[in-house]
């Protein structure tokens, strides 16, 4: 059975890159793992095509999970994924939590082949209460 993917949003395309990096480091290629930040024009911001790109880019079977940095990301996430065609839909969530340590935490979990619904859990373990 397939890994569940990760996706990393930001508004900061550096960040994005860099925290996939650190997934990379810590699970090497064990996870599909893709990434955006910044909008179209390169600055700050968050896109909806780039993300459901990332999505399509980090596709499993098992599902993807989404990190995102601030409110629009998350915002645009959603949209995002509204837009996906329904079976796709039915296997992306969005995890509520940091989204270095929660990417880390989320890509880790999926490499030792846990559920879409285990790997959200585990990411959403560190969410502020």
């Amino acid at each position: 059975m397939p890994n569940v993917g990760i996706v990393i949003v930001s508004h900061s395309a550096k960040i994005a890159e860099g925290a996939a990096d650190m997934v990379r480091q810590m699970v090497g290629d064990a996870v599909p793992l893709a990434y955006t930040g910044g909008n179209a024009s390169g600055g700050l911001g968050t896109d909806v095509a780039a993300i459901m790109a990332a999505i399509d880019r980090a596709w499993s079977s098992a599902g993807v999970a989404v990190l995102v940095d601030l409110g629009g990301a998350e915002t645009n996430s959603e949209m995002a994924i509204e837009l996906l065609p329904e079976d796709r839909r039915k296997r992306v969530v969005l995890c509520n939590s940091p989204i270095v340590e929660g990417a880390i935490m989320a890509a880790t979990e999926a490499s030792g082949g846990a559920s879409l619904a285990e790997v959200q859990a585990t990411a959403e373990e560190l969410a502020p209460r």
